[in-house]
């Protein structure tokens, strides 16, 4: 019986939502796009800099960020690296000499922290309780418990596991939070080094892409072609005669190739064919467009962004336009491969394109 986890890459910047089906030989099958948003440990930081500011007010630290920002970064590093801490007590960053001196220009330093509540000074440190600690988490963990849950309500997906990674995942605050609303429903699991088990799935899909059997598309992605002219469907903008003026045609059209939302498997192929559109023509032009829209008419069209191009020779004209070119596209784990071959000279061109932009 397959189950349904889904694993929450929780970082420094950003919070990433997936959602699998674990099949029974151990492979995995996507099921949603990856979602997500920058509520990661990040965030915590800078609310936390925020709470600096507002300590160290009259121009004491806006002065400080502009002219030491090496120390100030110092003192980021070690408050990031103490803030997922799992014991339940105080946390105390070094306040550094140049801030010092900076609020005491103003007045003495201990003045800045009277009547602040839930942080203190303490010969040369930034003393703050557990409970002013917990308080920056408070708006990340909002967003993620929000963004889980709008994972958890989608009405075809149902959850057995959710599994945290990542730098922080560590962070009993969060982890407790997502255990509260989060553990009636489903399992919720969190590695013992959730940071290193980042590296040792990248590790592992690099060694077996294929354990990836399926992906869902997180934008639509296409090319553009020309297609006979059809007054009733095309722009009459967009219309074009062939040198031998035995065709009319209609230029800057998309061409769906995989669609946002449609599943794809690993390895899978696709084949295309395409004629020139003059008799001369000796080379054709394949450029390749995604969007965030279902479908579109022209890759001209608002939202549609131009993510690669090649060009093919065909310098073999004697069949004129029944010449062929075939185009081949291989869907991989992260990238879709792409190979135009004319098939009088075998003349091929390739490219690969991200599969996984967003």
């Amino acid at each position: 019986m397959n189950c349904f986890a889904a694993a929450f890459q929780i970082a420094g910047g950003t919070i990433d939502i997936t959602v699998h089906e674990v099949q029974q030989n151990g492979s995995l099958k996507e099921l949603l796009t990856a979602s997500g948003g920058g509520w990661g440990g990040t965030h915590v930081d800078q609310e936390f800099k925020a709470f600096l500011k507002e300590i160290f007010n009259h121009g004491v630290w806006g002065r400080y960020e502009r002219e030491h920002p090496g120390e100030l970064q110092k003192m980021m590093y070690q408050f990031s690296t103490q803030k997922c801490t799992s014991e339940e007590q105080d946390l105390e960053v070094h306040c550094h000499r140049n801030l010092i001196k900076c609020a005491e220009e103003k007045k003495e330093i201990a003045e800045f922290f009277k009547d602040v509540e839930g942080v203190s000074w303490s010969h040369g440190y930034i003393k703050i309780t557990y409970e002013k600690l917990r308080s920056f988490f408070e708006n990340s963990i909002q967003q993620i418990i929000s963004e889980v849950e709008a994972v958890l309500s989608t009405p075809e997906i149902h959850v057995d596991y959710i599994l945290l990674v990542g730098g922080y995942a560590s962070s009993k605050f969060l982890r407790e939070k997502i255990h509260q609303h989060f553990g009636r429903r489903c399992s919720v699991l969190c590695p013992y080094d959730s940071q290193l088990a980042i590296a040792k799935g990248a590790i592992l899909f690099g060694v077996t892409p294929q354990i990836i059997r399926s992906r869902v598309n997180a934008l639509t992605y296409g090319i553009a072609v020309c297609e006979k002219f059809d007054p009733a469907v095309h722009d009459a903008r967009k219309r074009r005669v062939n040198k031998s003026r035995d065709y009319i045609y209609c230029i800057d059209v998309f061409a769906k190739l995989v669609e946002k939302g449609q599943s794809i498997g690993y390895n899978v192929t696709a084949e295309y064919l395409y004629s020139p559109i003059d008799d001369d023509q000796e080379s054709m032009y394949f450029r390749f467009f995604c969007t965030e829209r279902l479908s579109a008419m022209y890759v001209d069209e608002t939202g549609l962004e131009l993510i690669g191009s090649f060009i093919v020779p065909m310098p073999n004209t004697n069949l004129g336009r029944k010449r062929k070119v075939k185009l081949d596209l291989k869907f991989g784990s992260t990238e879709i491969q792409a190979s135009a071959t004319d098939l009088s000279s075998c003349e091929t061109q390739t490219i690969k394109l991200d599969f996984l932009t967003e």
